[in-house]
């Protein structure tokens, strides 16, 4: 299936590992030109390197999204070196773990501004030079959490669901110049992230990150945790000209983990 991506430009934000670097990658081998930025300089080199010895080709810059301007200066570095974009996908890193009486002022800010904010900036500095042009396409990569949420992830829980009705609305707003807004909800997933939260949740509950995950898999109907390459394909197929007629959407890739009907 051609996706029509050659020659595309797109973003992908905290693009450096785990599902970020896997959409990248996949967008990359689908011919579009990738900027990917993290906080991370040589995670960033790392996958470069990776998408370039593909056949791909790719840049990257040191950013945190979390910080307002970060996202409009990525978005216009992208164009300075590859052209216009094209594609945006937001994403990031999860906030902290916890129950809301052991969350902070602060650590609600920092979500804000981590989840929400950074995806508002994207689509400011994104969207001119897409309605210029009559097409676009912005993915947020958001959670599970947003539909059904998960027990100790308040900020999550909170946050992600915002980032839905954000993009649910702009979506209607953008929709007759042929740019589409889509929300991609990843399921636990073979990542640094999740492994991460396996420990941190393990330690809380005095058990091992394997046997937490066990627990994660015998709720899945798949019985297994998904692979990074599974989301990534969604997301490439989203950005494509294929799913022209697809937008406000936001789509699980889950294993069948979440139980609710919509």
């Amino acid at each position: 299936m051609d996706l029509g991506l050659t020659g595309r430009v797109a973003v992908v934000a905290a693009g450096s590992k785990g599902l970020g670097r896997a959409v990248a990658e996949e967008l990359a081998a689908e011919g579009a030109r990738v900027c990917i930025c993290a906080r991370g300089q040589a995670s960033i080199a790392d996958t470069c390197r990776a998408i370039e010895a593909g056949g791909g080709r790719a840049h990257g810059l040191v950013a945190d999204v979390s910080v307002s301007g970060e996202p409009e200066r990525v978005v216009e570095e992208a164009a300075r070196v590859f052209g216009p974009v094209d594609i945006v996908v937001t994403n990031s890193g999860g906030p902290r773990a916890g129950r809301f009486e052991l969350l902070k002022a602060e650590d609600w800010d920092a979500a804000t501004r981590t989840l929400l904010t950074s995806a508002v900036e994207f689509a400011r500095a994104a969207l001119p030079g897409m309605r210029t042009r009559r097409w676009g396409r912005i993915l947020n990569i958001t959670s599970i959490a947003a539909k059904q949420p998960v027990e100790g992830l308040m900020l999550s829980n909170s946050l992600r669901t915002a980032v839905i009705a954000f993009a649910r609305t702009l979506a209607n707003e953008v929709a007759a110049d042929a740019i589409t807004v889509n929300n991609l909800l990843p399921g636990y997933t073979r990542t640094e992230r999740v492994l991460d939260l396996a420990e941190q949740m393990a330690a809380t509950g005095g058990t091992t990150p394997a046997e937490f995950i066990g627990r994660w898999e015998a709720e899945i109907p798949m019985r297994r945790i998904g692979e990074p390459r599974e989301f990534a394909a969604l997301a490439a197929f989203l950005a494509s000209d294929r799913a022209s007629y697809i937008t406000g959407q936001s789509i699980a890739v889950d294993g069948g983990w979440i139980r609710g009907l919509m």
